[in-house]
This record gives C-alpha cells, sequence and structure tokens, in this order.
C-alpha cells in the first residue's frame, strides 16, 4: 500500500460520524471547528463552545483575531542603522561571507521558534492559522532572501493583513522586501522588464492560470519597473529614473499604468475572489471543492471589498463545513501536527526551536517553502519518509521512559562519513555528518523538555464519558480508529495508542 495515499487507505476504515446538529453545537462539530480554524483544541476549550450556533461561533472566532503577535520577537529584529551584510564588489573575504551564512542561519532557527512559540501562546490561533495560510500563497523562502530580517518583516505583514482586506494585503506584498527579492522585483528596469513577479502575481496570487495571457504578463512587468529597495535600510523605494512610463494594457485596460494600478485592475477581476475563495476552500472545507458554493462565497467576498472575514464567516457557517463526508479528510500538516500535539496535551517546551526543526523533517520548514507554488499539501504531505518521522516524533514525545538509548543516535548510526566540510559557528571545520549529529542531538534535548503527565491529563477529561478511552478518543480523532485503543492500558500506553493510529494525522 503506497504510504502518501493515507485518506485513501484510511477510507474503508472511516463510520459514519453522528449527523450535526445545524444549532446548537454539539462536542464533534466545536471540536471540528476549532481544529480546522486552530491547532489542537482542548476539551475545555470545546466544551465553551458547545451549545453555539454556528453563526455565533464563527463570530466569537473572528472577533478574537489580531493583528500583532503576542509573544516578543527576537532581539536583533530591532536592531537600529544600515544592514549589515557582505556587499558584492565591496571586498568581503570568503571567512566574512561564511560568517554572514552562518549567523542568518542561526537567526532563522531563533526565527522559526519564535513563531512556532506564537502558535502556541496565541490566545487567537486563528490568527495564526491565516498567517501561515498567507506565508504559503504570498511565498518566499530565506534560502534566496538570506537575510532573516526580511523573513521577520514579512511575517509581521501577513499578520497585520492576516484578516484585513485582501486587497490591502495584495498592495502591501507587492510592496514587501523578501517579496521584491524573491521574485527579482529590484531587477526589474525600463528596457529590460524582468517578468518574474508580474506572472506569479497573476498565475499564483490573484487569477489563477488560464484568466490571462503572456502580454499581460509584458505589460504588468513594465508596470512594476523601478520598484525596489534601499541597499542600506532595506525599506522599499520607487526608482522613478528606471520605471517605463509608457501606455500598458492589461486584461483589456490601456493606460499609462503603474503596478498599483495593476494590482487594482486584478482586484476588479472575478476570478481573483473565486481564486481565493477556492484555496481558502481547500484550506478549511474539503480538497473536493463545490464550484457552487464557491461561487456563492466569493461573490459575497467580492462585494464587501475583499473582507477576508467576510469570506471565512461564510465558509465556517456553511452545511458544507459541518457535513459528516467533509470530517477527517484533510491531512494535518507537520505544523499542525506538531503544534496541535505540544497544545492538545498541555505540553510547554522550554524551547521550541527542535519542534520547528521536527516539522521541517516532516516537510513543512517554515520560512523555507520549496518553490514559488508553495507546499502543496494534501496527500503529499505523506510520503515513505515524512510518515516515519511523523511517528517518531510522536513516539518520542510519548515515550514510556529513555530505555534503548539516544532517539538522536539511531540516525546518526546510519550516517555513513562524508569527506564534505562545514564550518561550525566558532570557525572550526566539522564534517557534514558530525555537523548532522550535532544538530540532531540538540533537537532531541530540546524533545527531552516536555514531560506527558498520562494521569492528570485523563483527570481533566469529561467523567460522564463511557470510559477514559472512550473521552481520550473523541477528543483526539475527527475520524474512526483504524484500530480501537484498549481501554485495559496503562493510561501512558492508551495514550501512545490513540496518537500512533493513522486517524490521528487527519483533521
Amino acid at each position: 500500500m503506497k504510504s502518501f495515499s493515507i485518506v485513501a487507505a484510511l477510507s474503508a476504515a472511516f463510520v459514519a460520524l453522528p449527523a450535526f446538529a445545524s444549532t446548537p453545537l454539539d462536542y464533534d462539530d466545536a471540536r471540528h471547528l476549532l481544529n480546522r480554524t486552530g491547532f489542537g483544541a482542548t476539551d475545555a476549550e470545546i466544551r465553551r463552545m458547545i451549545g453555539m450556533t454556528r453563526e455565533e461561533a464563527a463570530r466569537m472566532l473572528l472577533a478574537a483575531t489580531r493583528t500583532s503577535a503576542v509573544t516578543a520577537a527576537p532581539a536583533w529584529t530591532n536592531d537600529a542603522g544600515p544592514l549589515r551584510y557582505p556587499r558584492r564588489g565591496e571586498g568581503a573575504s570568503e571567512m566574512e561571507r561564511k560568517q554572514f551564512q552562518q549567523e542568518q542561519i542561526r537567526d532563522g532557527l531563533e526565527l522559526r521558534g519564535w513563531w512556532l512559540d506564537e502558535m502556541l501562546a496565541t490566545p487567537s490561533p486563528l490568527t495564526e492559522r491565516m498567517t501561515l495560510f498567507w506565508h504559503n500563497h504570498f511565498v518566499s523562502s530565506q534560502q534566496k532572501v538570506r537575510l532573516a530580517l526580511f523573513m521577520y518583516r514579512q511575517n509581521v505583514t501577513l499578520r497585520a493583513h492576516a484578516l484585513g482586506r485582501f486587497g490591502d494585503l495584495l498592495h502591501a506584498v507587492a510592496r514587501d522586501p523578501a517579496m521584491v527579492i524573491y521574485l527579482d522585483s529590484a531587477q526589474n528596469r525600463k528596457g529590460a522588464p524582468n517578468e518574474n513577479f508580474a506572472r506569479e502575481l497573476m498565475e499564483l496570487f490573484t487569477l489563477g492560470e488560464g484568466n490571462y495571457g503572456e502580454q499581460d504578463i509584458k505589460d504588468a512587468a513594465r508596470a512594476f519597473t523601478g520598484w525596489s529597495l534601499d541597499r542600506d535600510s532595506g525599506q522599499f523605494v520607487f526608482r522613478r529614473f528606471v520605471h517605463d512610463y509608457g501606455s500598458k494594457t492589461v486584461l483589456g485596460r490601456s493606460g499609462y499604468f503603474d503596478g498599483d494600478d495593476v494590482l487594482d485592475i486584478l482586484l476588479a477581476k472575478p476570478q481573483t475572489a473565486e481564486f481565493i475563495t477556492r484555496k481558502l476552500w481547500r484550506e478549511f472545507v474539503s480538497p473536493d471543492v463545490d464550484e457552487a458554493e464557491v461561487m456563492r462565497i466569493a461573490s459575497r467576498f467580492r462585494d464587501s471589498r475583499y473582507d477576508i472575514k467576510v469570506a471565512l464567516y461564510a465558509l465556517l457557517t456553511s452545511d458544507a463545513f459541518y457535513a459528516k463526508e467533509n470530517r477527517g479528510v484533510l491531512v494535518k500538516s507537520p505544523v499542525d501536527l506538531v503544534v496541535g500535539a505540544l497544545r492538545q496535551f498541555d505540553l510547554k517546551p522550554g524551547e521550541p526551536v527542535p519542534f520547528a526543526v521536527a516539522a521541517a523533517a516532516m516537510g513543512q520548514n517554515l520560512f523555507s517553502p520549496p518553490n514559488v507554488k508553495g507546499w502543496p499539501g494534501g496527500e503529499t504531505w505523506i510520503n515513505t519518509s515524512t510518515l516515519l518521522a511523523r511517528k517518531a516524533f510522536l513516539d518520542r514525545l510519548f515515550r514510556a521512559d529513555d530505555a534503548g538509548g539516544n532517539a538522536a543516535d539511531a540516525p546518526a548510526r546510519a550516517m555513513t562519513p562524508a569527506p564534505k566540510q562545514a564550518i561550525a559557528p566558532g570557525g572550526v571545520q566539522e564534517s557534514e555528518v558530525a555537523r548532522r549529529i550535532r544538530f540532531l542531538r540538540a533537537m532531541d534535548r530540546g524533545l527531552k523538555s516536555v514531560q506527558f503527565d498520562s494521569n492528570a491529563w485523563l483527570a481533566q477529561l469529561d467523567r460522564n464519558e463511557r470510559s477514559r478511552t472512550d473521552a481520550a478518543t473523541r477528543l483526539l480523532l475527527a475520524c474512526a480508529p483504524q484500530g480501537a485503543a484498549d481501554p485495559t492500558n496503562a493510561p501512558l500506553a492508551m495514550v501512545r495508542q490513540i496518537v500512533l493510529d493513522a486517524a490521528y494525522q487527519l483533521k
């Protein structure tokens, strides 16, 4: 059986779930809503929502959203003064370039840990889920951007507009320094237009494939000439001397357009609202899109001047969202799995970076999507390698003891020595194998920082359930397990059996 086809593989094991009540929400409805809009709902959070109507619950979630993080950002994000990085042609030595690279790796790791910490601490998980959604829509990657500071600033921008108006978000991202670098806008100038941003703007950010032509891309690229960055501050600048002021024709409209004009032309097209609504549908409802419903919601979205909350409210109160056939059909992303487990089991990491690294090992490296199309998600989250990484993470998180040796030793022993050398933070040469072993052991020490008390956790669950096994299964699984947990097991063994069931990978 192909491990990457988990939904198909489990379909035979699914049982019919109880029919939902439109009002009020029952336990299963509330769990479904909170797990789709956040990360790993707790029993207490679910019970606070029981009895609300769909509309009341959606309004409550949307009213609680934020525009800024509650977790203090890394200290280096507040550094004043000009940017510090080796510049070509200015005599930077090879050692200076390597030290800069190592510094950015360390800053990038700290940044990943900070965002994961925010996902755990935020009073509005929906805010972070939408920030992550837009990070995978308006893709940039630290590998190309290089400066972790730019990735942090983009994250701040995405959060500020995550549940505002899509038009405001689109205009802000087009000027975002990380985006300017990632899609080569700074190289776009009169007489030598670079079409990268214009192409992805139409194909991936607004209209979708098939709704524009090559000439539209060429003229749109001319409109964005001169959009660049100041090398010292890293702030957006418009360089008017390299802007093409000539007439352009974009999607049937002609004029002396600049970049903002093109963005507004794209927002005026109904295909933009439809494209974004389809992505939201796949994120929150189902991989299978109901086109009639998408058109209905997209019309409301566009009529509201692209108010993202209007689109989400329509999705989260729809019959399709609560339909039994749409439960347990989405595969948890690695971030879903890691953050959800930590939240659901009230585990407090002393250091969040190892858990961000664990998500990266499963295929979702924050601030580093694989390409401009982002993480494809869905069943692609599951393959032979990532499924083993998921199981190993959960197995390690809910370990009974440390017998059998350090968990990092096994992959380390499996490595064969390689001659390639890397520069350690102190400037000392170390082999790639040694670096990976050091990294794995650091991650394992981080995983050891959390201890799960199964007895205390089970004691918090509703005592009205037929058994602690039923209560835990109902909380943790969105669909029937492949194998029922044994109620005679010790508490920790029972919890381990549930989280290692394939159904725990779904939401």
